[in-house]
């Protein structure tokens, strides 16, 4: 499988995780979460309404990241996306940096409203890509925005799971930790093991990652390829192969 091929298969199963939402935002440095909401929204239209920060075409906000804000707030998102520079095993994640803060080096991007759309949006799924123990770790050098709170914190929002280029871990909100759910065709249990700095729940019979459906991936071929030009040109030319 291809690199290509590989990114497809993210954006698919990702729009497999969106079936039962109605409102997707997404972030603007987010082309694989992007192009997922997009081929949901084409495939079986849910999400119904998918806002790309960035994008002039599939964002109805008028205010920007402003809006954004308040519509979580008024708990009319139903799904975002989160990444770090570090996730721990409690879904915690750290966008700063390494080292003490605030001397980080080096420093990441910042945190901006990563805390506050994680304590309001329903459905929150961590992704990224690389799948080390650089990434995944035993406990985060900074939380820049919390997995989990105290009982008596007001919280609607959280980590619904973890995907990663080798496998989709659920995160158990009781338990405050995550499960492996399916491996990856490319990977397997021992390289997952290998490769994650936190502990996790899983079984030697842990499932791998069905293949993405041939319908679906047509679509995401097709009628949502130019879509996603349109936010992420780099990305497209990237994954898809030259229009005739």
């Amino acid at each position: 499988m291809t690199i290509a091929d590989e990114k497809k298969a993210l954006i698919c199963f990702i729009a497999n995780l969106l079936k039962d939402c109605r409102h997707v935002a997404v972030g603007a440095s987010s082309p694989i979460p992007g192009a997922a909401a997009l081929l949901g929204k084409a495939a079986w239209n849910a999400p119904s309404h998918v806002n790309i920060l960035g994008s002039t075409q599939h964002n109805f906000f008028t205010n920007g990241s402003v809006e954004l804000f308040d519509c979580a707030a008024q708990g009319r998102i139903d799904a975002f996306f989160l990444g770090g520079g570090e996730i721990d095993g409690q879904a915690n994640i750290n966008l700063m940096g390494m080292g003490d803060y605030p001397n980080n080096a080096p420093r990441w991007p910042g945190t901006f409203g990563s805390a506050y759309l994680y304590y309001l949006v329903p459905k929150v799924i961590l992704f990224r890509e690389e799948h080390t123990r650089r990434v995944l770790v035993d406990k985060v050098n900074f939380i820049s925005s919390p997995g989990t709170s105290e009982d008596n914190i007001y919280r609607t929002g959280g980590p619904y799971g973890l995907l990663t280029n080798k496998a989709f871990f659920r995160f158990d909100r009781e338990a405050r930790k995550f499960r492996l759910q399916s491996i990856h065709p490319s990977s397997s249990l021992e390289d997952i093991l290998d490769n994650t700095g936190f502990e996790f729940d899983y079984s030697k019979d842990t499932p791998i990652t069905p293949a993405p459906d041939a319908g679906l991936l047509n679509i995401l071929e097709t009628e949502v390829r130019e879509k996603v030009r349109e936010v992420y040109p780099q990305f497209a030319e990237s994954v898809f192969a030259p229009t005739a």
